[in-house]
This record gives C-alpha cells, structure tokens and sequence, in this order.
C-alpha cells in the first residue's frame, strides 16, 4: 500500500494518545478545530490557552515538539498572506514598527494567522498519533460516505506513485540542464506537471477498468482500506 506519505507524518509510539480510538480522535479534532474557528479573533486571552491544549496532548503523546514545528512548514504561503493584510485592507491605519498598517488588517492577520497555526497543529497531532489506515477505518465508523472514504484511501495507496513519476521526472529535467527553480525553466516545469496530471488521471481510468473487470460494485471490501497487503509468497511457500 502506497501510504508512506501518510507514514512520514506519523510517530511511532505506545502512548494513551496513540492508543485512543480513531475516530475518538477525528471527532475530537473536528470539535476543536470548530470551537477555535467559530471563537471571535478579539478573544485574545483564549487562543493561549487553546495553544497550551495541543501542547499537553503532544507531551502526552510523547512527540517531539520540534518533530511537530518542522512539518508545520505546510503553513507558510497562509502565513505570508495573514503578514500582508495589514498593508492591504482599508480602514483607520496605525503605525507599527515604523510602518504604517491598517488596524483592520493587523486584527484580521492575527486571527488567520493564530486560528491555522492551531489548526495545523491539532491535524499534525492527529497524523502523529493515527495510522493512515486506522484514520480510515475512524471515518467509515464516523458514517463518513463510503466513497469519499475509498476516494481516501486510493488518494493514500497512490501518492507515492505520483510523488515518485514526479521525482523521475525532475531527474530527467536536471539532466537535461533545466533547473526547475529557475524562472526561466517554469513554462517547462508547468508542461511536466501537466503531463503528470494526464498521466495520473489515465492510470486511473485503467485501474477503474480493472476493478470493475473483477467485479468493483461501487463498494471495496473491508480489507482493502484496513490493512496494507502484503507481497505475494513464492511459489512453493505456504500461503
């Protein structure tokens, strides 16, 4: 099962965290997330304390904090954002630092910059504490749709897959004399990354056609999404 990806966000553990019911703790992190959103951004005092929370359940977890801070590197292009509002929205202005902002903006800042740090950080907590498969099996208890589920799961067994036709195909250009962080080479990094989408989207089509060849009825077996399968033995070993 192609769910590496899904593994590199976990941390290996035997703590009450790591041992507590999946979808005890989607369900926990759905309300908390929605308790931060839905809480006024001028509450100031309280984003402390929701922010010590997620600290106390990642001690208890036994996760490195810095293990957590380097994977919430997901979160800069929102932080950027959230630091140019304050020079974009309208409204009375104020200085800052030398720099003269919008009041409005530097609230408005505040609140996307605080309320997604949060965010990210109960969702890492999450994937440190859960196994991919077993935050599948969480959602399908959660009577989440079936096929948002399955959708999931396949989004899991093949992202290694396109990560790694990616990496092939950045290899290829780097060889070739492009250099994919070069403006100049964008245009030609934007046509890979076309041609991969067209790539991913046929092989799905082809594994759409082979499930219903082995007679896909819109719904998977609960071992298809349970457990990664396994190599198949060898001839002459038992099965």
């Amino acid at each position: 099962m192609g769910a590496a990806h899904g593994h590199r966000l976990h941390h290996h553990g035997h703590s009450p965290v790591h041992r507590a019911p999946a979808h005890l703790k989607i369900a926990g992190l759905l309300g908390f997330v929605l308790l931060v959103v839905a809480t006024p951004r001028e509450w100031y005092a309280v984003f402390p304390a929701y922010l010590a929370v997620v600290v106390v359940v990642i001690l208890l977890a036994r996760v490195p904090l810095l293990w957590v801070v380097r994977r919430m590197v997901i979160e800069v292009p929102f932080l950027v954002f959230a630091a140019l509002m304050p020079f974009v929205a309208h409204g009375p202005r104020t200085e800052v630092l030398g720099l003269t902002v919008s009041e409005a903006g530097l609230v408005a800042a505040w609140g996307l910059a605080v309320k997604g740090t949060l965010g990210v950080m109960a969702s890492l907590t999450l994937a440190a504490t859960t196994e991919p498969t077993a935050v599948l099996a969480g959602l399908r208890r959660l009577r989440m749709p079936a096929l948002l589920v399955e959708i999931m799961s396949f989004m899991l067994r093949y992202l290694d897959v396109v990560t790694a036709d990616l990496g092939r195909m950045l290899t290829a250009m780097r060889s070739r004399g492009c250099d994919p962080r070069s403006p100049r080479h964008w245009p030609v990094l934007a046509r890979s990354l076309g041609a991969l989408f067209i790539r991913s989207y046929e092989r799905g089509e082809r594994v759409h056609l082979a499930m219903l060849a082995r007679g896909y009825t819109g719904t998977l077996p609960a071992a298809a999404t349970a457990a990664p399968p396994t190599a198949a033995p060898r001839t002459g070993e038992p099965r």
